[in-house]
């Protein structure tokens, strides 16, 4: 068994979500703007909804998958100020959002038209947060990919000392592999969210935060 095949098996055993290292900074760029109302676009079991309905007063998550939409209502079903819809992004969302988020979302959808759609659906001064996956392409991409590689064990260790056999819940949500590189989600990002600040990040993410003009 090579090296990386023994890392790859150790992680696995050891899972942790490289998303929720991402939710206090989310949940802080919503709140820093007075949001009150925000929607989580593919919000999973309600991670990022649990920090946020303490920020914000009206939080909506909007979640795909029937069994991870399912656990999330029941994760919040009597908790005043939060909803949980069982549907994708491409359906009718509203519009007049003081906040979006998504984590771990755009690479699911088709990129252009839904920066787009985002940037309709926000209200005058309402704000973008992405947390984004890219593909790895280029000298670039290498040393913080090396670094969460490295690190990748160590805080699954803390994080799940005890090795399971299956992902927590919370994991278990279909997954797709990244199409675009983050050269290339910059430049749509400069068609289509003029003046967001987009900074590479670890554990292959990277940040996104976008204002829309009053």
């Amino acid at each position: 068994m090579s090296l990386l095949e023994r890392l790859d098996r150790f992680n696995r055993r050891h899972p942790w979500s490289h998303n929720d290292l991402y939710g206090p900074w989310a949940a802080h760029k919503v709140s820093a703007i007075g949001a009150r109302r925000a929607l989580d676009v593919g919000c999973g079991t309600g991670h990022l909804v649990d920090r946020l309905r303490h920020r914000v007063p009206e939080v909506t998550g909007l979640e795909p998958d029937p069994d991870t939409a399912r656990r999330a209502r029941e994760r919040f079903a009597h908790t005043p100020g939060v909803t949980i819809l069982q549907r994708g992004f491409d359906e009718e969302v509203g519009s007049g959002w003081d906040a979006i988020t998504l984590v771990a979302v755009l690479h699911h959808l088709p990129l252009e038209p839904t920066l787009r759609a985002l940037r309709e659906a926000l209200a005058p001064k309402g704000r973008l947060v992405i947390v984004g996956c890219h593909r790895e392409e280029g000298p670039a991409d290498l040393p913080l990919s090396l670094i969460s590689a490295l690190l990748n064990p160590l805080v699954g260790m803390v994080v799940q000392p005890r090795a399971v056999t299956e992902p927590p819940p919370h994991m278990r949500a279909p997954t797709a592999a990244p199409r675009e590189s983050l050269a290339e989600i910059r430049a749509a990002v400069r068609r289509e969210l003029p003046g967001a600040r987009i900074r590479r990040g670890l554990f292959w993410r990277y940040t996104l935060v976008y204002d829309r003009p009053a």
